[in-house]
């Protein structure tokens, strides 16, 4: 990844010129489905590409879930959390695939068909993708895919977030399973 600020024009193309958002999302499940949790590291940087602003959020669902829900889940809370949509580029670094690939090329054909896929049936986790698509409403966001477990930093932290966020789902879930029984 490149340490630089970059602006996308209206050919996808990259220049340097202002700040920018980088955000980097995972989601952990124990067991799969199970307890989960999802990590978010935000960036901001300057125009020089040097990181003025550090955010890590994470967060749990007490009900079974699955990684790829979490994983989304990830990508909607941090989006959501950037407030009014301000024009600033942000790129979204996701180690789950799915989600730069049904962003970037399948969500429209989802929606002509009916929300169904190419084989007919419908996606998994519709109320996440149209809850991903609200919140990158009006942004100027690309979905990115990186390599997880790979050395980066940041993307290293998130998992980090998430699995310590689906740890504590599991402990809460424990405890509720104690104070009821």
């Amino acid at each position: 990844m490149k340490n630089q600020t970059e602006t996308s024009n209206s050919d996808g193309q990259h220049h340097e010129c202002q700040t920018r958002i980088e955000i980097f999302t995972d989601g952990s499940c124990i067991g799969n489905p199970g307890h989960g949790g999802y990590g978010i590291v935000t960036l901001r940087r300057d125009p020089e590409g040097q990181i003025t602003k550090c955010r890590e959020r994470f967060g749990f669902a007490l009900e079974i879930t699955t990684n790829v829900r979490m994983e989304m889940t990830a990508v909607c809370v941090a989006l959501e959390r950037l407030g009014s949509p301000s024009g600033e580029p942000i790129s979204v670094y996701c180690d789950a695939n799915l989600i730069p690939n049904a962003m970037n090329e399948w969500l429209d054909a989802w929606k002509a068909n009916g929300w169904k896929k190419g084989n007919g049936k419908a996606p998994d986790n519709r109320d996440l993708w149209q809850r991903l698509e609200r919140a990158a409403e009006g942004r100027n966001v690309r979905f990115l895919w990186i390599r997880g477990h790979n050395g980066d930093e940041h993307n290293e932290r998130a998992d980090k977030l998430a699995y310590a966020a689906a740890r504590k789902a599991e402990q809460r879930a424990r405890y509720y399973a104690g104070a009821w029984s």
